[in-house]
C-alpha cells in the first residue's frame, strides 16, 4: 500500500457542508466502510478552517484508485494528489529524496521502525533498527514486555518462516544435525529469566566521545526465555576431541568496513563457556513465540554475557578446532586501550556490575521529606550483594534488595531516605556484586566505548 496526501478545495458557494443533505452524503461517502470498498484507507483528515480546503492522508494500491475515489469531489472543485511517506520511512531511507533500501526476504524497515516508535522505544537508528527502552518503562517490571525490550541490530531484520526454517549443526561433530522448530520443542525445555544488556550501554557518557550508537542507559531489558539447553544439542551432535570453539551464525548479514563482500553475523564461545554458561537455544520470550525483532524463530541466550553473544535468527552451529576470526569476534567487541604507546586488548564478555535508578527520574520535582528511591541492579559475574544510595553528595546508605537474589536477572531495590533541603540536588546509586566487583566513580574510557558502568547520577529538585 502506498501513502498519499490529497488536497481538495472548492469555492465558498459550492461548500457541501452548507446544505444538510449534501453534508450528510459527504460524510457517508467518506465513511471508512465505503472508503474500504473502493480500495482506499483514510489515515487522517482535516479541514482548514474558513478556507474550504480538505486534506486527507490515505493509503491505496495506486494513485489511479485514489483519483477515482476523489472524482465526486473533483466535480465540486480541485483535487491534488501527492505521493507521500511517513517520517519513519524518510528517516529509514536516509532522506526525503532517497530511495527506500531494497531488502530481500527481510522485514520492511519502515514498519519495524514504526512499531518501535508506537511501543515507546527510544530510537537511535532507524536502519538498521536500534532502540533503547525508556527508563520509565522499566518501573515495576520483573520482566520487560517484548514490545518494550530494547533492540540492537547490526544489519536489517530478516524474516524467516518457522515452518521451513532449520538449524544446521555441523563441523567437528560425530552426528551432524538438521533440526526444525518442532524437533527442538520435543527436546527437554528450560525457562530462564535473563537480563540482556548491550555492551555499548552508557556509551553517551564517555568523554571524549567514541564511535558507535550513543546509548543512554536503556539498552538493557529482562525477559523469561524458554528453549533447549545448548549443551543438550551439542551432546546429541557429539563433539569431537579437537573442538576448541562453537560458532553461532545468524541469518542477518550485510557489508562491513574492511571486508570485500557481505558477511553474516557470527559469534563464538570457547568450548568450556558453551558448556558451562547455562546457554539456551530460545524459541519463546515471555511465554510467546520469539518476536521477529528478537530473533524469531530461534536465538541463542548466553546468561551474564553482553547481548552480542546472544545471536539472533540462529541458522547454524559449527564446532571448530581453531580460534574463530569473524568480524564481530576479532575486530569488534574488544576493550582497547593505549597504555604508553602499547595497545592493550581484552574481549568483551561478562556484563559489568551496574545499578540503575528508575525513580525518581531526571529533572523530577519531589516534596522535601521522605524520598523513595527505586531501581534495578545486575552483574554478569555474580548476583548483586549490595546497592548503596547517596543523596546530595551525602553518605552512602544501604538500600533494601527486593525478593530473592537473581543469578541471571536484574535485582530490584529501594530505599526511603530523608531529603529536607529544598532546591536542586542529585541521587546516586552504586552496586556491588557477590564477586566483589563495584561500579567505578567515572566510566573507564576505551576505544569502542564498551562496558561504561560508572555510578549513575540523577538530578532532581526538592520543594
Amino acid at each position: 500500500m502506498a501513502l498519499f496526501i490529497v488536497r481538495h478545495r472548492h469555492e465558498a458557494e459550492r461548500c457541501p457542508a452548507i446544505d444538510p443533505d449534501t453534508g450528510a452524503r459527504l460524510l457517508n461517502y467518506l465513511s471508512r466502510p465505503n472508503v474500504a470498498r473502493q480500495g482506499v484507507e483514510i489515515r487522517g483528515e482535516a479541514v482548514v478552517q474558513g478556507e474550504h480546503t480538505l486534506y486527507l492522508i490515505v493509503e491505496s494500491g495506486s494513485e489511479r484508485c485514489v483519483r477515482d475515489f476523489m472524482e465526486p469531489l473533483a466535480e465540486a472543485g480541485i483535487v491534488e494528489i501527492h505521493a507521500a511517506s511517513t517520517c519513519a520511512r524518510v528517516v529509514t531511507s536516509g532522506g526525503c529524496a532517497a530511495s527506500m533500501p531494497v531488502i530481500d526476504h527481510g522485514v520492511d524497515p519502515d514498519e519495524a521502525c514504526q512499531r518501535a516508535i508506537d511501543s515507546g522505544l527510544v530510537v537511535h537508528r532507524a536502519h538498521p533498527l536500534n532502540c533503547e527502552t525508556s527508563i520509565a518503562a522499566l518501573i515495576g517490571s520483573v520482566v520487560m514486555p517484548s514490545a518494550h525490550f530494547y533492540v540492537r541490530n547490526h544489519f536489517h531484520v530478516p524474516a524467516l518462516e518457522a515452518s521451513s526454517w532449520r538449524l544446521e549443526v555441523g563441523g567437528l561433530v560425530e552426528r551432524p544435525l538438521s533440526l526444525g522448530l518442532r524437533d527442538l520443542r520435543n527436546m527437554r525445555s528450560q525457562n530462564l529469566v535473563v537480563t540482556l544488556e548491550c555492551a555499548g550501554n552508557g556509551r553517551s557518557f564517555l568523554h571524549p566521545p567514541v564511535e558507535g550508537e550513543k546509548w543512554g542507559l536503556g539498552a538493557v531489558s529482562t525477559a523469561e526465555w524458554t528453549g533447549v539447553p545448548l549443551v543438550d544439542v551439542l551432546d546429541r551432535a557429539g563433539l569431537k576431541t579437537a573442538v576448541r570453539e562453537i560458532v553461532f551464525r545468524g541469518a542477518d548479514g550485510g557489508r562491513v568496513p574492511g571486508r570485500s563482500g557481505p558477511i553474516r553475523f557470527e559469534r563464538s564461545l570457547q568450548i568450556d563457556d558453551a558448556r558451562d554458561a547455562d546457554a539456551l537455544l530460545a524459541y519463546a520470550m515471555n511465554g510467546e513465540p520469539l518476536p521477529v525483532q528478537h530473533g524469531h524463530p530461534l536465538r541463542l541466550i548466553v546468561p551474564g554475557w553482553y547481548g552480542v553473544a546472544s545471536v539472533k535468527w540462529l541458522t547454524a552451529i559449527d564446532a571448530v578446532g581453531h580460534a574463530f576470526g569473524g568480524y564481530f569476534q576479532a575486530e569488534k567487541y574488544w576493550y582497547e586501550w593505549n597504555h604508553g604507546g602499547t595497545i592493550v586488548r581484552e574481549p568483551v564478555k561478562l556484563q559489568r556490575v551496574r545499578a540503575l535508578i528508575t525513580e525518581p527520574g531526571p529533572g523530577e520535582e519531589r516534596e522535601c521529606g521522605e524520598l523513595l528511591v527505586r531501581g534495578v541492579a545486575w552483574s554478569g559475574a555474580a548476583a548483586i550483594e549490595t546497592v548503596d544510595v547517596s543523596v546530595g553528595g551525602g553518605p552512602w546508605q544501604r538500600a533494601r534488595l527486593l525478593g530473592d537474589r537473581h543469578r541471571h536477572g536484574w535485582q530490584w531495590w529501594e530505599l526511603s531516605v530523608r531529603a529536607d533541603q529544598p532546591g536542586s540536588t542529585t541521587v546516586r546509586a552504586r552496586a556491588t556484586d557477590l564477586a566483589g566487583r563495584a561500579q567505578p566513580e567515572q566510566p573507564v574510557w576505551n576505544r569502542f566505548g564498551y562496558g561504561a558502568n560508572s555510578i549513575q547520577e540523577v538530578p532532581i529538585r526538592l520543594r
